[in-house]
């Protein structure tokens, strides 16, 4: 037996009706941060060490490019701009157990520096920002956050700093996007942050099991407050 359908919703019913609202998230600079995941080699370039899963993500999307423009609106702007990096220390490698990720990430020596208290080989290392990022990064106002150490937001200092700047808009760029960038997304929102992703300025493995950028924009979708272009950030910006 049927069961009768007594209520419609055209959100739902009609097919070519989106089935999620549009965003109503509005820009606001005067509350707003750039947040950047992981702007570094190993991700980055194809002398890093991810190239090999990431790399056709990242030309594809255009990522670094995308990034640059990110970081020099956002410095125009005069918005803050805080990065979260991921580095591993000696000691991070006689951990017991991990997923699959962050074991490869161990096994590859990815985002692997001498000391959390030295930055001796750490200059054009898989673990060093992106060169021409560096202008953005090191001008002594951008925040540099502690490292998280496997993909979220939860052992790092990022929300700390940026709620002691006022912040309450975050414009979310990065990578992984599946991982670091999701991961970020899920935990700035659960503390009460209003989240736009930039979908061109980030990138996702690619493996057997499927591709990680199509994964993470389709939940982008379901979690963020927005997922925009870099050109629509730049332009809400006034940039």
């Amino acid at each position: 037996m049927s069961i009768p359908h007594t209520h419609t919703n055209p959100l739902y019913d009609d097919p070519a009706v989106p089935s999620l609202p549009a965003s109503t998230m509005v820009i606001d600079p005067a509350r707003c941060a750039l947040v950047v995941i992981d702007p570094q080699v190993d991700f980055l370039t194809p002398q890093g060490v991810a190239w090999g899963l990431v790399g056709a993500s990242v030309t594809e999307n255009g990522v670094v490019e995308n990034l640059g423009r990110l970081f020099d609106g956002a410095k125009r702007a005069g918005i803050t701009v805080a990065v979260s990096p991921h580095y591993y220390y000696p000691s991070d490698h006689s951990w017991g157990f991990g997923g699959g990720v962050e074991k490869l990430m161990h096994d590859i020596c990815m985002f692997d520096r001498a000391s959390p208290v030295s930055l001796d080989g750490f200059e054009n290392s898989g673990a060093d920002f992106l060169p021409q990022f560096k202008p953005y990064i090191l001008d002594g106002k951008t925040i540099i956050c502690s490292p998280h150490k496997i993909y979220g937001p939860e052992t790092n200092d990022l929300a700390l700093q940026l709620r002691k700047k006022g912040v309450t808009q975050i414009i979310l760029a990065g990578m992984a996007a599946n991982l670091c960038v999701e991961s970020h997304l899920r935990e700035l929102i659960e503390q009460g942050f209003e989240v736009a992703v930039v979908r061109d300025a980030t990138a996702g493995p690619r493996t057997p099991e499927g591709d990680g950028y199509l994964a993470a924009i389709i939940n982008y979708r379901y979690i963020a407050n927005a997922l925009l272009t870099t050109t629509q950030v730049l332009a809400a910006l006034s940039v």
